[in-house]
């Protein structure tokens, strides 16, 4: 016969830590996701009431509103504008892929400098799409 009272012993976590880790994590996410963005150059972008996505090789025209050119995030003149993108697209021609040049301009752009910049895909034959954004995005 046991007389003995059996000791019940109870397990406790200690999670007051757990909050201070769980905001700092928080905390480097979001710096982190503010620093991961596709086009890197600000345009308020027109908008269009159909849109589609594409999945080619893309290379990316930026016209900002003080009429500054890039192309994939590097600045150009105008004048540079034509053998740049022709030695972009011949380096990515040797790797047997379709290249479509995607032009992002800001919506306050005059539609000359648009038209110069579609001239130059047309010398160079190549598909040149106009970026638009959603009406409600």
């Amino acid at each position: 016969m046991e007389l003995r009272k059996k000791r019940h012993t109870t397990a406790e976590v200690f999670t007051s830590s757990l909050s201070d880790i769980m905001f700092f994590l928080m905390l480097f996410f979001l710096i982190v996701s503010t620093m991961v963005s596709p086009s890197v150059i600000k345009l308020t972008l027109p908008s269009a009431t159909h849109h589609q996505t594409i999945r080619k090789t893309e290379i990316a025209v930026s016209i900002t509103k003080d009429k500054r050119y890039y192309v994939n995030n590097k600045e150009v003149s105008l004048a540079e504008m034509e053998p740049v993108l022709a030695s972009t697209i011949s380096a990515i021609n040797k790797k047997n892929e379709e290249v479509i040049v995607v032009i992002r301009c800001d919506y306050t752009v005059s539609v000359q400098e648009l038209v110069n910049v579609l001239q130059i895909g047309n010398k160079l034959k190549i598909k040149m799409i106009l970026a638009t954004k959603a009406p409600n995005a």
